[in-house]
């Protein structure tokens, strides 16, 4: 699903420059879907020679996560086409969620975003029963969908297991409530018919929660009436799914206040930047030592943004080898780790901002212009005091 939750995870690889994480929770819900499916692979009905329960069961899983993270991986991908950055991808314990640096700019922008994820778990399904009709024909590949497959076929079955989750994952993400994938396409819509965003995103999170309450009402009647596990996934589910929407609808009044305003209007437009040939020793005398920061912009001599250099970075090298180094090698390019650029386009709108990785980490961005010239500095307190400044009637 793609949902608006997810905070740190271990990175486990890279795909098309987009970081894969996995939240630690994610591991608690693959020992469940592993120990679920080995009691399923385990029945002798379905193996009646035997089978190795626990390694189909573990395929299954993984496959499971893989189609989570082709799901994400499509949200990512149609955003970077519509030029919306993707600070990452994770895997968590209720799916996954691709982390975009700034939200649509249109209603067809947003639509065809979330539209895509669930374009890609169809053709998943889709491809599952295709594969599962050649290996055993249409009729053994429907009922393996369905769980009453009847035969020692174990590819099949992990095939059929892969594509019927697929479907369910697909008939969930579709509930038209947000941060859900319907939720955002119901969004779009209503975007679209009303012409404000801001009224689109308090539609779509008030139906979130109402779909959300629902969630958690079955889950209560689930669990009274014996079905203890399912109701209180399916509650805890709804009680994230209405926080999620709640906080979509607090997001909206908080970018209602700085509707119009752009990052050069929050800026400090005097950035103090170190140049890049600069040497070591004069850059730490006049400016660590006199200005007392921690970190400086390097820029080049016709003030293009190149990096950025810490004190730390400085002071670790002897005293007698600093007159020789220059600033640019020991700097760092202007990304954090390889996640998101320390740069934004002074022009950009301020909402653009929130939940930027760099912000979050360095706690500011560097302004530039369209040649990438440093034309100021916006820090997380100057962003704050704007979100905090009350909207103008």
């Amino acid at each position: 699903m793609c949902c608006v939750f997810g905070g740190g995870s271990i990175q486990f690889a890279r795909v098309f420059g987009i970081r894969i994480g996995v939240d630690p929770s994610w591991f608690f819900v693959l020992f469940l879907i592993i120990w679920s499916l080995s009691g399923y692979y385990g029945e002798p009905e379905l193996f009646p020679e035997g089978s190795t329960a626990f390694v189909l069961a573990t395929v299954s899983a993984l496959l499971f996560f893989l189609s989570v993270l082709l799901h994400e991986l499509g949200h990512a991908f149609e955003a970077r086409r519509s030029g919306i950055g993707i600070t990452g991808i994770d895997l968590w314990m209720f799916g996954g969620v691709a982390k975009m640096e700034r939200d649509s700019k249109s209603a067809g922008e947003e639509f065809r975003v979330a539209v895509a994820g669930p374009l890609v778990t169809l053709a998943i399904a889709a491809a599952c029963w295709a594969v599962g009709a050649v290996m055993g024909g249409a009729a053994d590949s429907w009922d393996a969908l369905r769980f009453t497959v009847s035969t020692d076929n174990e590819a099949l079955a992990v095939i059929g297991y892969l594509g019927s989750v697929n479907v369910l994952l697909l008939l969930f993400n579709l509930i038209p409530g947000f941060p859900l994938d319907g939720g955002r396409i119901a969004r779009a819509i209503a975007w679209k018919v009303t012409g404000s965003r801001t009224r689109a995103t308090r539609f779509a999170g008030t139906l979130g929660r109402g779909f959300a309450f629902l969630m958690i009402g079955a889950g209560v009647l689930l669990a009274m009436t014996g079905a203890l596990v399912s109701g209180i996934w399916l509650g805890i589910i709804g009680v994230f799914l209405n926080q999620a929407a709640r906080g979509a609808i607090a997001q909206t009044e908080l970018t209602d206040r700085i509707e119009g305003l752009s990052v050069a209007d929050v800026m400090d437009s005097e950035p103090v930047a170190i140049p890049a040939e600069l040497e070591l020793d004069r850059a730490y005398d006049e400016y660590f030592l006199r200005y007392g920061w921690p970190w400086f912009p390097v820029v080049e001599a016709d003030g293009r943004l190149v990096g950025l250099v810490t004190e730390h970075s400085v002071s670790a090298l002897p005293e007698a080898v600093r007159p020789g180094r220059t600033v640019a090698s020991v700097m760092a390019s202007d990304t954090i780790g390889g996640d998101s650029s320390l740069r934004v386009d002074a022009s950009e709108p301020l909402e653009a901002l929130l939940g930027r990785e760099g912000l979050i980490r360095l706690g500011a961005l560097m302004a530039v212009d369209g040649d990438g010239r440093l034309r100021g500095i916006v820090t997380a307190d100057r962003v704050r005091r704007a979100l905090q400044t009350p909207a103008t009637p």
